[in-house]
């Protein structure tokens, strides 16, 4: 059985049930690709042993069989977690494993270790380099899980977004990430930063693995791919919408516009107003007022081991008055009813920027600019890895659906993508 990157989790289901593979083949081949990519890519802080062969009970489950990464965030009883914090703060397994890690282990899901993570899931970055050119970033904060999937070492891996930390490491690596709805995967056991805002999410290198993992955690009907895209209408706008963009996001942006056009969708104009403008500067706000009372504890007693970032977003946060933090909350709830108007009578999809441009050199973990007002918005957003910029890294665009339109989402995505294919 071939355990290539063209392997998807259906396909592998499917082998599994003809008798073409076993269950720990999968685990095997990504083994033997770690021992590969890892010295370059640095992308786990923790991998696991061999596990057992999963029950047989769960052979129907659609996950069985299927390695994971788990970024180091989540609590698992059987790996360590570290938080991101380089083991200033540690913990040699957790009392229950996070929710999201047993619902993946009675889908017979093979946990294959800790990704890495930027710490507390802010800015200080870890170790963790990008599979497409070692002198750059993968981006931040779900790091090791956009670059172990991106690297062929796991199919699937999670991490989380609070500001734009699923998208912008998508981006930078080329893979598809996907934020579902706030609140759509339970965070019980994953270590809050903003909690109003922290969205468990994942990475695969197919957008049929995207659906197929949706369709496993929420127990959602199967995505199937659409005839055509007739009848879509997609809006393009990017938040903030008045920076100018970078030429390689442009021209990605252009480029998924064509593709989408081509695949039957009807391309819109879209202006969202200022107020939805005023989102970006609102969503700082919001986590920078929940990480400081998230990270308390943590500030009073580590505070001297913490990185400045974190220092300055924790004090920043500690000055802003109540009366700021309701001001935010309140435009967050009216510009979501705005938003649900916008996807009633106007477009469907929203096309935008997931990142200001490729990957940049050196350390920094990029800036997640044009995803802040969506998270804040807690709509589903999906990267498409549709493109390459400047010497040849890849550049994503995003799609954003209405809260709870995670599955039109899906499918529109899944279209667009079987098109490409076959095109």
């Amino acid at each position: 059985m071939n355990h290539d990157s063209t392997m998807t989790i259906d396909a592998y289901q499917i082998a599994l049930a003809n008798g073409q593979a076993e269950p720990l083949d999968w685990w095997h081949a990504c083994a033997a690709r770690i021992d590969q990519r890892e010295p370059e890519v640095q992308a786990w802080e923790a991998l696991a042993s061999e596990p057992a062969i999963p029950d047989a009970r769960l052979a129907e489950s659609p996950l069985y069989g299927v390695p994971v990464g788990i970024k180091d965030i989540i609590d698992t009883v059987d790996l360590p977690t570290r938080w991101g914090t380089r083991g200033y703060l540690h913990s040699e397994g957790s009392l229950v494993d996070a929710a999201l890690v047993t619902l993946l282990k009675e889908q017979g899901a093979l946990i294959m270790g800790k990704t890495v993570s930027t710490e507390f899931a802010y800015f200080t970055p870890g170790k963790t380099r990008n599979p497409h050119d070692a002198s750059r970033t993968p981006g931040g904060s779900s790091s090791g899980s956009a670059a172990a999937v991106a690297a062929g070492m796991v199919p699937l891996a999670f991490g989380t977004q609070t500001a734009g930390s699923m998208i912008r490491p998508a981006s930078y690596c080329g893979v598809f990430g996907f934020k579902p709805t706030f609140d759509t995967v339970s965070a019980a056991g994953v270590k809050a930063f903003a909690p109003s805002l922290d969205t468990l999410g994942w990475f695969a290198r197919h957008i049929e693995d995207i659906c197929t993992t949706f369709s496993a955690l929420t127990r959602a009907p199967s995505i199937t791919p659409l005839n055509s895209l007739a009848g879509v209408r997609v809006g393009v706008s990017s938040l903030p919408g008045n920076l100018p963009l970078d030429a390689d996001v442009e021209q990605a942006l252009a480029h998924a516009q064509t593709q989408l056009e081509q695949a039957g969708a009807e391309l819109v104009p879209l202006a969202l107003d200022e107020q939805y403008e005023a989102l970006v500067e609102h969503q700082k706000v919001v986590m920078a007022y929940e990480a400081a009372q998230a990270l308390a504890s943590e500030f009073v007693r580590f505070v001297k081991q913490m990185g400045p970032k974190l220092i300055e977003l924790i004090e920043e946060g500690n000055a802003i008055s109540y009366a700021r933090y309701l001001e935010a909350r309140g435009a967050t709830d009216t510009q979501q009813q705005a938003l649900m108007s916008v996807f009633g009578s106007e477009v469907d999809v929203i096309l935008a920027a997931s990142a200001p441009g490729v990957a940049p050199e050196g350390e920094a973990t990029g800036d997640p600019i044009y995803s802040r007002a969506w998270t804040l918005l807690g709509v589903p957003c999906l990267n498409l890895p549709l493109s390459q910029g400047q010497n040849g890294m890849p550049v994503g665009v995003q799609l954003i659906a209405n809260r709870w339109q995670d599955q039109k989402l899906l499918e529109i995505a899944r279209t667009l993508m079987a098109r490409q294919v076959t095109t």
